[in-house]
């Protein structure tokens, strides 16, 4: 019963990890935010067992270590050949002290994105970016922290108030090869563990709701969202965006795509969502100085 109570209840939270209570501290959405690394588990339940010489032990071990597989297996398998992309874009968060704008702005033209969403540019810092890239991206639009560059026109630009001090969200229609697009570059607020909150998620949460409800209204046939959402796609506080978009690695997506931190990342949370268009393909790129990794994705009709 040593392995096997443990390894049972490893499987139940793998597989439903929402039976976790959000209270105290948000703990439903810490877990789900880091539910692949449960799998560590699995080891430590087979060297359990092999040290006890146990065959119940090794059978139940294979539980959790299924669901594991079923769940986060998928991402590993053979990358299929990727179908001709419409156009790419490319998310990234330029916060942090090693990021250089004159030298991401030349690694992000070398991407090849057709558009590409910053965030977290310090206010000193967009000027900068923008004389670097302008000349590859002549359409572009800034509202505080966030810009858009932009091969292609851009129309209808608005800055999105999702609550706080500062826009969320920049929103702009942009005339891609595919058809027009409307084109969201996005920055949650930050969540932070800390003793006295926990998981402190509540402002994310209520600004993702807010941003889902603004997209379900968006009359656009095509939809990309681009930016850092501050959480896993499997954090129940993001479940409204992720009910009103599909993310772009289901299906294209391989390994792990964890963008945070860049040093050694271990969660996703910089993303690309969808309405009305296929990825054909996404990868996160090596770091590029900043303290997240960016997000390369093509896209079609």
């Amino acid at each position: 019963m040593r392995i096997v109570l443990p390894a049972f209840l490893l499987a139940g939270l793998l597989a439903f990890p929402g039976v976790v209570p959000d209270t105290p501290g948000h703990i439903g959405s810490l877990v789900e935010t880091v539910l692949p690394w449960f799998g560590l588990g699995v080891p430590c339940l087979v060297l359990g067992a092999a040290l006890r010489r146990s065959r119940t032990g090794l059978a139940a071990a294979l539980v959790p270590a299924t669901v594991w597989a079923a769940l986060f297996g998928p991402a590993f398998l053979p990358e299929r050949a990727a179908a001709q992309a419409d156009f790419q874009v490319l998310t990234l968060n330029v916060g942090g002290d090693r990021t250089t704008p004159r030298e991401v702005a030349r690694q992000v033209i070398d991407t090849h994105a057709d558009v590409v969403a910053l965030e977290k540019v310090p206010g000193p810092a967009m000027k900068e970016y923008a004389k670097q890239l302008d000349a590859t991206y002549p359409h572009h639009v800034t509202r505080n922290t966030l810009g858009l560059w932009s091969r292609y026109p851009l129309t209808d630009v608005e800055a999105l108030h999702l609550g706080g001090a500062w826009p969320h969200a920049l929103r702009a229609s942009a005339r891609t090869p595919g058809g027009d697009t409307a084109v969201y570059a996005v920055r949650l607020p930050s969540v932070r563990v800390t003793p006295g909150n926990g998981f402190a998620v509540r402002d994310r949460d209520a600004s993702a709701a807010e941003l889902a409800e603004r997209v379900k209204a968006d009359p656009a046939r095509r939809v990309v969202l681009l930016g850092d959402l501050n959480g896993s796609l499997r954090d129940r506080g993001l479940a409204p965006l992720a009910r009103a978009l599909t993310d772009v690695r289901e299906g294209a997506g391989r390994g792990p795509g964890f963008t945070w931190p860049a040093a050694f990342p271990v969660v996703r949370i910089d993303h690309v969502l969808t309405r009305g268009l296929q990825a054909t393909g996404t990868r996160v790129l090596p770091d590029l100085g900043s303290d997240h990794r960016p997000v390369l994705t093509g896209l079609r009709s």
